[in-house]
């Protein structure tokens, strides 16, 4: 059964700067959660009606993306507002142009002075091993998991705990210094091998619905806390890994992300009501059960209805390209950069070479007629090396950013609940 185990906390800083408060011992509760093998999970039948659909419709919208854009550009776009909005529900703020930037500095100079975009670039990277490591009917390991936190954490100052479950109490809200006045407590370090363990084992099981199955190990991932940090994008990336492994999005990344920062408190309080105490069977914890997974669901759905409504206009935008550029013959280097550009907004023409596996200049003419035709131009990025911007895909992504940052779908109508980029013309 699950419980809340009484700690004592024992202060060991020596005060200067800090309150008495801050630097103080006293009690603080655990929370300790019930495994998840052989528990049997029960939905009321208006909760299974809502993870159908949903999986209806990720699935719809893995298996038709190729009629509207192109999968791999759509999946590319997607991956990176995922990790942007990963990233900002842990409080790191950069937008598209600005992010795309730092990683073109990055792939012409090795580096970029950005420091707030290379952590969530290296966001970006973790969760391109979480979905990359999966495929349907593949296992989860607990190997994986680690890699993409070590990913997570590689060139920020806590890079020699990235990979590495903690060794240290955790938890969330109150002090920084001590657990007394947390929100959250989560187990013990000592019982975290053991619980991941249990975790790992349920995420390759088959017995629930895929979204039902996401939505359990995203909120148990997050109670365990295994990591000193960086737990949220893990979890996060636990989600794909599973809708992955199940089949239901094997090739488009749905941005659930996006919809779980723009409803934060509906995504607390439903990790709230995941953590019950007591008999798993009570009809309070299959209640608290079912109010995270109803969240998990609607999220899951109203993250596959932005995506359609951005790759429909993202469609348009290639027709539109298509039209100034004509005539563009099949299959040629224009015709296949034209294909990518929406995922792949900033680039040159030695990564454009690279994306579209077509020579340097037959690449590099067409670039030139997109510059000619105003879909790309020219920026200067680093000391060398000519990088290409398509302003209007960026545009479009950043009113994806918006979109899905607005409560109802519209920022016009219903102010952001999170910070997003400024609306561009």
């Amino acid at each position: 059964m699950s419980k809340l185990v009484r700690h004592h906390w024992v202060g060991n800083l020596d005060g200067s700067g800090i309150s008495r408060r801050d630097r103080g011992s006293g009690p603080y509760q655990v929370y300790l959660p019930d495994r998840l093998g052989n528990r049997e999970i029960t939905m009321s039948g208006d909760v299974a009606a809502d993870v159908v659909d949903a999986e209806t419709a990720i699935t719809r919208l893995d298996s038709e993306a190729r009629a509207l854009v192109e999968t791999e550009a759509l999946s590319r776009l997607l991956l990176r507002a995922e990790a942007i909005a990963s990233s900002r529900i842990e409080g790191l703020e950069v937008g598209a142009r600005r992010l795309l930037r730092a990683d073109a500095a990055r792939e012409l100079e090795g580096e970029s002075s950005d420091v707030t975009a290379v952590e969530v670039l290296a966001n970006i990277d973790a969760m391109a091993v979480a979905v990359d490591s999966v495929g349907p009917g593949d296992p989860i390991t607990e190997r994986t998991l680690c890699e993409v936190h070590r990913r997570l954490l590689a060139g920020t100052r806590l890079v020699e705990h990235g990979g590495h479950y903690r060794d240290v109490q955790n938890w969330i809200g109150g002090s920084a210094f001590n657990p007394c006045a947390a929100d959250f407590v989560p187990p013990p370090p000592q019982d975290v091998p053991e619980l991941m363990g249990d975790l790992v084992d349920f995420c390759n099981g088959d017995d629930l619905p895929a979204v039902a199955q996401a939505a359990i190990a995203h909120a148990q991932f997050e109670t365990i806390h295994p990591f000193i940090d960086g737990n949220g994008r893990t979890g996060r990336a636990l989600i794909h890994m599973v809708l992955r492994r199940r089949g239901v999005a094997a090739r488009v990344l749905v941005p659930v992300s996006l919809i779980l920062a723009t409803w934060g408190d509906a995504y607390i309080d439903g990790l709230t009501s995941y953590r019950y105490t007591g008999d798993p069977d009570s009809p309070e914890a299959v209640e608290g059960m079912n109010i995270w997974i109803a969240r998990f669901a609607a999220a899951c759905a109203r993250a596959v209805a932005d995506a359609t409504v951005y790759e429909s206009k993202a469609a348009e935008l290639q027709r539109s390209w298509r039209e100034r550029v004509s005539p563009v013959r099949a299959n040629s280097a224009l015709d296949v950069l034209i294909g990518k550009l929406v995922g792949a907004p900033i680039l040159t023409v030695t990564t454009a070479a690279e994306l579209i596996g077509r020579s340097f200049p037959a690449t590099n003419s067409a670039v030139e007629r997109l510059v000619a035709a105003g879909i790309l131009k020219q920026l200067s990025i680093g000391r060398r090396n000519r990088v290409f911007e398509a302003p209007e895909a960026i545009t479009a992504f950043t009113a994806l950013e918006r979109r899905l940052a607005s409560p109802r779908g519209d920022t016009r109508v219903f102010d952001p609940e999170r910070p997003v980029p400024k609306r561009m013309r």
